[in-house]
């Protein structure tokens, strides 16, 4: 008989800890690595925290059916996200965000280019 055990193994994330709190929904941890230092445009698997936290929300609001939050967005920006470093595929920011319905982050990076 398989061990199915180990198909329940824990595994460490690979995200840092300020992309985990996006990937958790924990905005005041967020907030809070920001404020301790956590670096506004470090890269983890080839995303920045902005571009992340774009694709948190507007995956999140669409698999929920509710609306875009920009909440992720604004506190990362407001950190010094910068809003020209592009994901993987050389999309920027903006072009990111408009592409994933997110107009209100798209807006909100407009107005700190």
């Amino acid at each position: 008989m398989a061990d199915l055990g180990s198909a329940w193994a824990v595994t460490e994330s690979p995200w840092t800890p300020a992309h985990q709190a996006i990937e958790d929904g924990d905005i005041d941890t967020f907030a809070r690595l920001l404020d301790s230092g956590a670096d506004p445009n470090e890269k983890c698997c080839g995303v920045t925290l902005l571009i992340h936290a774009i694709d948190y929300e507007a995956d999140t609001a669409i698999q929920s059916s509710s609306d875009m939050s920009v909440a992720f967005t604004a506190v990362v920006l407001a950190y010094g996200a910068s809003p020209h470093i592009p994901n993987e595929m050389g999309v920027p920011p903006g072009e990111f965000a408009q592409d994933y319905g997110h107009m209100l982050a798209k807006r909100l990076i407009e107005r700190f280019s």
